[in-house]
């Protein structure tokens, strides 16, 4: 948090102050220079193209993909209303989508636009498994990591010109910046928030998913999975995620909790 203050140094330090975003679940501070709205805006207007291009599936799994998501929604809105947080998905019109790509891949924006690449079924296995992957990236959206990471970049390339500004006059940079965000595209970033990030996107999509009536314990089996298919792997401080014994420490770690807000 402090480094980036320092890199902001163009900015005042209330307005620096007005932007911090809280996550609802470990408390951790970041800065989210980009309004929420301006990110939902590029939303759906990127989801759209999107979708134009990789015409939706229908049948039997985009129907599981459907479902699953509207159990999330359910899971998500109970979730933050019990913790007074529920402006944190004003304005989502939420959208999920199966699409046919071998890309091992799914992801959400902000706004609630979801999309999962036929890649992963696979390794989903089954819905339980599946629940695992969309809760991890609605997590990622609720939590606005895709805005701080749209901030981080803003702030190295533009300094303390706003998304607003950039909309308008650069709007090629915007799309590259913002599917940067969001994890549409596959850019290393800045590796100690991208690790935060996925730690948070795994802790709250465990619980999640454990709301939403699915056993928790499948996050560790799909993980393990997923290790599996990755092969050999960089050493933890070189990778944008956690390592995969890390990555199941912690879930036992939050399992707990995870089967106590199952049983709510």
């Amino acid at each position: 948090m402090k480094k980036l203050c320092i890199v902001l140094s163009l900015m005042t330090v209330s307005s620096v102050l007005s932007s911090c975003f809280k996550n609802p679940v470990t408390g951790r501070s970041s800065l989210n220079l980009a309004p929420e709205g301006d990110m939902q805006q590029l939303a759906v207007k990127e989801y759209s193209s999107f979708i134009g291009t990789n015409k939706p599936l229908t049948g039997n799994d985009a129907e599981m993909v459907k479902r699953v998501g509207n159990k999330m929604v359910i899971a998500v809105k109970q979730f933050l209303q019990e913790r007074g947080k529920l402006d944190l998905i004003a304005g989502y019109n939420w959208e999920f989508n199966l699409v046919n790509s071998n890309e091992v891949n799914a992801w959400c924006m902000p706004g609630g636009k979801v999309a999962v690449y036929t890649g992963i079924l696979p390794i989903t296995q089954n819905e339980t498994g599946l629940a695992v992957v969309m809760g991890h990236e609605i997590a990622h959206a609720i939590a606005r990591h895709g805005n701080e990471r749209v901030s981080q970049q803003i702030a190295a390339q533009y300094g303390a010109q706003g998304l607003s500004a950039l909309m308008s006059s650069k709007p090629a940079e915007t799309q590259q910046i913002f599917n940067y965000g969001i994890g549409a595209t596959s850019t290393l970033g800045i590796l100690a928030f991208s690790r935060k990030h996925e730690s948070e996107a795994d802790e709250m999509g465990l619980y999640f998913m454990a709301m939403a009536g699915y056993n928790p314990e499948e996050a560790i089996s799909f993980w393990q999975r997923m290790a599996a298919k990755g092969g050999q792997k960089p050493p933890q401080f070189l990778s944008t995620h956690p390592s995969d014994e890390t990555r199941v420490s912690q879930l036992k770690g939050w399992m707990p909790k995870a089967k106590a807000l199952a049983t709510q």
